[in-house]
């Protein structure tokens, strides 16, 4: 087993890999949707917690629930995109902790304690987010993270009746290449890093 990934893998997934604003017509197979996941799952959170939750928009009629959701400038992207994920973070992971983390008593760290739940739920559904991410990309797969939509409504829309907060939407497909910007620039490891 190579102790490395290829740097065409690399590239792949960071260094050529970029964020789309236009797709193609290709659909996105149901299955790979489950591999994606399969994937991401296996990604470390605090305590296994493991609060991401994910609704997939890909019917014509899901997207018209999406819509009025969207700022302007995001309505072309997610709306011509083969699935848009709302990635979510369960506000009652810990209820689940007996089930993920069986080897301790882990619920009881959380029940009553509302900042820690908010806290580990955001944390951890972030970063279940980013490995997902990475998987759709490992895949084959373009991502388009958006954030200008309505959470409120996407939560009474998509969320209802569960504890579920969406945090950022994410769509995937088949990048067309359209209208992407020109790489940004980056720190360097000296403007954001620090070895004690």
């Amino acid at each position: 087993m190579p102790h490395t990934v290829s740097k065409e893998t690399l590239d792949m997934m960071f260094l050529e890999a970029r964020t789309q604003n236009g797709w193609t017509d290709k659909p996105v197979d149901e299955a790979l949707l489950h591999e994606i996941w399969n994937l991401a799952r296996m990604g470390p959170t605090s305590a296994n917690c493991s609060p991401a939750r994910i609704v997939f928009v890909q019917s014509a009629d899901a997207k018209e629930r999406l819509l009025p959701m969207l700022v302007e400038g995001n309505v072309d992207k997610a709306m011509s995109a083969p699935v848009t994920a709302i990635i979510g973070h369960d506000m009652e992971f810990y209820e689940k902790l007996p089930q993920l983390f069986p080897h301790t008593d882990a619920r009881a760290w959380f029940v009553g304690n509302d900042e820690l739940i908010a806290d580990t739920a955001f944390r951890n559904g972030t970063l279940q987010a980013a490995y997902f991410m990475l998987a759709a990309r490992a895949k084959g797969l373009d991502c388009g993270p958006l954030s200008g939509f309505d959470n409120g409504m996407a939560d009474a829309s998509f969320f209802a009746g569960t504890k579920i907060k969406s945090n950022f939407l994410c769509s995937l497909g088949y990048g067309s290449g359209e209208n992407v910007f020109p790489r940004s620039p980056r720190f360097e490891f000296g403007e954001a890093c620090e070895i004690l």
